[in-house]
């Protein structure tokens, strides 16, 4: 049975969903995310209100849309960072080989050593708790996982015949990797980035709820998720819809990834 267009219908729908938030939160929320009011300080959800407001009155709706928008253009800006700097470094390291290939791999396998977000950890305790310090840290903490993948997607094609004929007519080596190599790694890398996105959102939220991503009052739903643990006996809806917007969006990306992985794995079409 198909269960990749299920997949894909719902994963699709939890995008857009999130996707248009995001857009509108850019550029229009219903209150300012960042204006304080006392006066409306942990007030429940109501019509003034609908998800409530925080600890300084600011509105949580609105926050979640600016947190939304902050969070999705973290997480591209990232998986382009480390799906651009990994197949660079994929694809060199897996049609050249030798010596180059050994040490540039022993470096990558020793950054895989280390969990992405303790990389991450470091990284910004050198460069700072800040939107384009995150998106540096990791790009580079997820970088090693790509260039793995996309080695690997090379090694099993630098020997087949369509590699040997553009040897053969006299291309160079840079137009085979370009022309011949490259293309056939978009499969693997678009359901790579797919999942890629899923694990920086993740992280960009653990690293916040952590203190060490956007610093306040900048909202991210990392930052308000960690903002509601002294107020979640008293207002717990600070907590859950933040975590909420979190599991629906990796829940979202995660179907999508399957359906798309279904989509252009041909062993997995009519399984």
């Amino acid at each position: 049975m198909n269960y990749s267009a299920p997949n894909a219908l719902i994963g699709g729908t939890l995008i857009g969903v999130v996707a248009i938030a995001a857009l509108i939160g850019a550029v229009w929320t219903p209150y300012d995310p960042l204006a304080i009011d006392f006066m409306a300080r942990l007030a429940p959800p109501n019509p003034a209100h609908w998800l409530g407001t925080d600890e300084f009155g600011r509105d949580v709706l609105s926050r979640l849309m600016a947190g939304a928008s902050t969070s999705a253009w973290i997480s591209l800006l990232t998986v382009i960072l480390a799906v651009g700097a990994g197949t660079a470094l994929g694809v060199f390291t897996g049609f050249v080989r030798g010596w180059i290939d050994r040490i540039l791999m022993a470096f990558n396998d020793a950054l895989l050593a280390f969990p992405g977000i303790l990389l991450a950890l470091g990284l910004l305790a050198v460069f700072g708790a800040n939107k384009y310090g995150i998106i540096f840290a990791l790009g580079v903490a997820y970088t090693p996982s790509v260039a793995r993948v996309v080695r690997g997607t090379v090694l099993s094609l630098r020997e087949r015949e369509f590699v040997e004929a553009s040897r053969v007519i006299g291309n160079s080596e840079a137009y085979t990797m370009w022309r011949h190599i490259l293309p056939n790694c978009i499969a693997p890398l678009t359901v790579l980035a797919t999942s890629l996105f899923g694990w920086v959102l993740l992280a960009e939220s653990a690293l916040s709820f952590l203190g060490l991503g956007v610093p306040p009052p900048a909202p991210t739903w990392g930052n308000m998720l960690a903002a509601s643990r002294a107020f979640i006996a008293q207002a717990a809806w600070l907590g859950i819809f933040p975590g909420l917007c979190i599991s629906l969006t990796l829940l979202g990306i995660n179907l999508l990834g399957d359906a798309v992985r279904d989509r252009l794995d041909p062993r997995m079409r009519g399984i």
